[in-house]
Order: C-alpha cells, then structure tokens, then sequence
C-alpha cells in the first residue's frame, strides 16, 4: 500500500483529507482524483457531504463506492484516468465513479440526410449512444458485451445485438476477432474494420459505418451485429452485403414507388460512374460504330483540336474530379463548396476552350461525379471511384471488347467476396426479417 501511495503522489491527482466522525471512532480517509475527469460537483453532494453528515460513513462509503484491490501501479492508473475517484481508509481502497461526459450532445446527420426520416446522429460518446439505440430497440433479445482495445488508448468499445435473430457462428466469429486485437491505439470504426478486415484486403467495403440511429435498429432488426466505439459517433454493421449500401432510409419513409424508382435510379448511376469513362475511351478510339453517324461526327468534331489520345484526356479529367472532391472536404466548410464548384466551372471551360479536352468529355466527367455521389454509403462510393481506373485501362487496350470484359471481371470478383462468411451479393442477411420488402 505503501508504494501505491507513493504512485499517488507522483502523477496529477488532487488529494483532499478527510476525518470522519463516526458513532464508533474517528475514521481518517484520502481522497484523490484527477480533476480533468471528474465532476467535482458529484464528489462534493453524492460523496463527501453524506461522509461528513451521516451517523454510520462506513456503510455509506460501502453502498456507493466499490472496493477493489488494487494489484499494480498501472491498475491503479487507469482507474483513475477512467474518471474514478479513490477513496483511501486504513483498510480498503473505495472507488467512486464521477466520470466527466465528453461530446455526449447527439448531432445532425449531415453524412447520410433523409428527407423525411430522424434528423438527429449519434454522439462521441458510448453511454449516450447506448441510451439512443437502446431507446429506438425494445426488443427482449437485445444483448450487450463490451471489450476493451488498444493495450495504450483502452478505447471502450460495446458488441450490440438480439440473441434470438443473430447468427450464432457469426456472432462467435466477431467476438474472436474482437479478443484477439493487440494495437497500441484504436481511435475510429473506420480503424476497427481494417484491422477485423486482417490479411484480407479488399477494395469493398463488408461492413457498413453509419451514424444513424434508425439505420442501426433497423439492421439489428435483421439479425446484424453493431460494435460501438468511445469517441466516434460511427458505429460498424456486421455483416453488409451489397445491397445494404446501395439502400437508403429514405426508402422506408417514402410511398412504395417512388422509393422503387429511386432504388433503380441508383443503380443506373452505379452503372454510369463505373463504365461512362471507359465506353467513351471505348467508342472514340476503337468502335465509333457504336453511335449513330451525326453523333460520331459530333464527337470526333469536338475532339478535333484535342492534340492527344482519349484515354489521356479521361485521365486529366478525371484526377481533377477528383482532387477537386478531395479539397472540398478538406476546405472549411463556408467556402468548401463555393471554391471547388467556381473552381470546377473555370477548369472545365478554360480546358476546353484551350483545347485540353472537348465539350463531349466535359459532359462525360460530370455525369460521372453526380452519379458516384448518388450512392448512399460513403465507403461503397469510394470504392466505386477506384474501380473506374482499371476498366478505362481494359478499354484503352481493347476497346469496347476489354470495357465487357472488365465488368464482367468486376462481377465475379463481387460474386466471390465474402462478408463473415455471408456472400457480398445476397440480397439479404436474414431473410426471415426485412424490412425493406
């Protein structure tokens, strides 16, 4: 006890003697804590004026501490940094917990908007996320587990999910990975889905981030596992198929074929993001029989003052899409969206009247930005962007050939990836619940 003590005195706690007057005897206590964690406010009404002002401090201290023995200097250390108060009698160390909550106001969903759906996110902080989900799900199955990871961050970390709807091997399956994680610090679920992810890499994303709430009940309500973190209002769905992120909550809030025509509507722009740039690069280089004459002379018109071949001219367009993308979410947000589209605007029309590019391709490479932001899911929309560059390679080999090819291969890649075991083109994880239907 001694060399606990001793511990004490070296780190940045703030102690405070107490003497007890108790019916039996005076009774001496410490009391320490660091101030940055605490709510002092609850120490001074919930802990030391009961101590000072009840008959019997003993059995107070004993009903609303816990004690613990403390083993290591280190045990000790996190305890208190974990926003414990340590309360030192001549027989027992007592704990009280007074944790100071931080970020704990729900947000906007500003990453995922609805029209109709709840407006509000999760918080940073778990206890608070918890108390909202929890709020939303009243099912009798609803189970919780929580785990600790990062040997140096110790982030809180809490495995949701409805025993009599999820997967038993699944569930036994993401619990393993989560006790065998051994990282120094674990800060965000976009950290925590590469690490689940392991040896594995994979251009799609199989588990989905999100920070709504109604989108997590709703796939707890498929059989689906949640993993929360402290610190980040994200939370990671397992498993996700591919059709989990081409799906929107609005698609349970809107009339029934309004919402099937927006579900068709995203598919098509999946369709165009992917393959636009390279059946342009196909059509103007390899096979301009593919349009109607006055549209072939259109295009090969336009492109009359382009001193280079299309497929330079995609990839021009394209990486300034795309670093324009970048820098509007790196810009503060009150001039991000002005610099980049004023931006986009004088890029595009001085390329084109410098002869760079031409007009058809100008047209091209914005079709191809509205369609990739139609995806619901961030993660799938990157991955969407990444996969454009291997069919305009296909495409500038072989034309129109290597554009059918490669989406054939981009197919059967989708057809062998797995998400814990489930196949990523399932239409659902548990078909015995949906509500999407």
């Amino acid at each position: 006890m001694e060399q606990i003590s001793r511990f004490i005195q070296q780190i940045q706690t703030y102690s405070k003697e107490l003497q007890t007057q108790s019916i039996k005897a005076t009774v001496p206590l410490q009391l320490y804590y660091m101030s940055t964690v605490i709510v002092t406010e609850k120490i001074e009404t919930l802990l030391i004026k009961p101590i000072f002002n009840l008959p019997e401090p003993e059995l107070y201290i004993q009903t609303v501490c816990v004690c613990k023995t403390v083993a290591t200097e280190q045990e000790l250390y996190h305890e208190l940094i974990n926003g414990y108060a340590l309360l030192i009698s001549p027989t027992n160390y007592y704990f009280f917990k007074a944790e100071k909550a931080t970020n704990d106001t729900p947000v906007d969903s500003d990453i995922e908007t609805t029209l109709q759906g709840p407006q509000s996110a999760l918080s940073e902080n778990i206890t608070t996320n918890l108390n909202i989900i929890r709020h939303r799900y009243q099912s009798d199955g609803f189970q919780m587990e929580r785990f600790e990871l990062g040997t140096i961050s110790k982030t809180n970390s809490c495995l949701i999910y409805d025993s009599e709807l999820a997967d038993p091997s699944i569930l036994a399956k993401v619990k393993e990975k989560l006790s065998q994680i051994d990282v120094k610090m674990l800060q965000a679920t976009g950290q925590l889905e590469n690490i689940l992810n392991g040896k594995k890499k994979s251009l799609f994303p199989t588990m989905i981030l999100t920070n709504r709430p109604d989108r997590i009940v709703l796939n707890l309500s498929q059989g689906k596992m949640v993993i929360l973190l402290e610190g980040t209002s994200f939370v990671l769905i397992i498993p996700s198929v591919f059709y989990d992120f081409m799906s929107s909550m609005d698609d349970l809030y809107l009339p029934y074929w309004v919402a099937k025509g927006l579900v068709a509507l995203r598919y098509i722009a999946l369709l165009l993001t992917i393959s636009l740039p390279a059946l342009y690069i196909a059509v103007v280089s390899f096979n301009p029989e593919f349009f109607r004459v006055q549209l072939a002379l259109s295009i090969a018109g336009s492109r009359g003052a382009v001193p280079y071949p299309s497929y330079i001219e995609v990839i021009f367009m394209l990486f300034m899409t795309e670093a324009l993308t970048e820098a509007s979410i790196r810009l503060p947000k009150v001039i991000g969206g002005t610099a980049t589209t004023v931006g986009g605007l004088i890029l595009g029309q001085a390329a084109q009247q410098a002869g760079l590019v031409s007009s058809i391709m100008i047209i091209v490479t914005s079709a191809v930005a509205i369609s990739n932001f139609v995806i619901p899911i961030n993660t799938m929309s990157f991955a969407v962007r990444a996969i454009r560059y291997p069919l305009i390679f296909f495409a500038s080999l072989f034309g129109l050939i290597g554009v059918i090819g490669g989406l054939f291969a981009f197919a059967c890649y989708l057809a062998n990836l797995r998400s814990f075991d489930q196949p990523f083109l399932k239409l659902f994880v548990n078909e015995k619940n949906q509500s999407y239907k």
